[in-house]
């Protein structure tokens, strides 16, 4: 099968992580304790603003087997994520709750490293699924969860979360996509027909939103319709076209196949 390679063929998943980790300059580190909450809560709130976590949650999640990883730059911690065993139709899959890289050192592969290392926890503990949610406008988000990891999107709903109150969700409707990472399969892009069904997305949505609003919020409802639509009819997004700026979706056939 397209995809999935032999197990022989197979990257070993920790070093896949620590490799990744290494080419952007970092290192990852579990957080276990009462004082590693304070790296992620100083990366939480550069990244949102307005938010917080109890530092009790850190140790609790990792003495229940949901260690949270962060990246080291030296010293300091620049990202995270942090997640948790969860129970749906399909059984146990891993929650992804959060990533968060500070803005110097995105786009370097520190968020990527950290997503292969909740990916080969969960392999070392059984678990062949990660699932999360995500803005369906922000870009850059469809573009690394879809295209760098591999994932697919099956899920869509409007306004999860309510009113959120954080520097970068305040004033808009929380609409979120539900993301599949299938871990079996080696993280990386599809090779999808062209004639796949496309949904389309501004480029640059926050600076629509900032330029004109009411414009920006006629296309989040003209882009939650469209994947509303294409989820009804049995597809599911299975790749990010970014110089189109749109999603692209196939049959769950397809995907796996892809």
């Amino acid at each position: 099968m397209a995809g999935t390679p032999a197990p022989a063929e197979r990257l070993d998943p920790w070093r896949l992580a620590h490799d990744t980790a290494a080419e952007a300059g970092v290192s990852l580190r579990p957080l276990t304790t009462i004082q590693d909450a304070a790296h992620l809560r100083a990366i939480l709130a550069a990244t949102w603003g307005g938010q917080d976590l109890t530092p009790e949650y850190v140790p609790a999640l990792a003495l229940s087997g949901n260690v949270s990883w962060a990246a080291f730059d030296g010293d300091d911690a620049v990202g995270y994520v942090l997640g948790w065993a969860g129970v749906d139709d399909e059984g146990l899959h891993v929650h992804s709750h959060q990533l968060a890289t500070l803005t110097s050192y995105r786009r370097r592969g520190v968020g990527a490293a950290l997503k292969f290392a909740q990916r080969a926890q969960a392999l070392d503990q059984g678990i062949t699924v990660v699932r999360w949610t995500f803005d369906p406008m922000v870009t850059r988000n469809a573009i690394f969860n879809l295209n760098r990891l591999g994932t697919t999107a099956d899920g869509f709903h409007r306004d999860f979360y309510g009113a959120m109150d954080d520097e970068m969700n305040r004033g808009e409707r929380s609409d979120r996509l539900v993301t599949r990472w299938d871990l079996r399969r080696e993280p990386g892009p599809r090779d999808l027909p062209a004639s796949a069904r496309r949904v389309a997305v501004p480029s640059d949505y926050q600076g629509l939103r900032a330029a004109d609003a009411p414009r920006a919020s006629a296309a989040r409802e003209d882009v939650a319709r469209g994947i509303e639509a294409a989820l009804a009819d049995g597809l599911v997004a299975a790749a990010f076209d970014a110089e189109a700026s749109a999603y692209v979706f196939v049959t769950p056939a397809e995907a796996e196949a892809a």
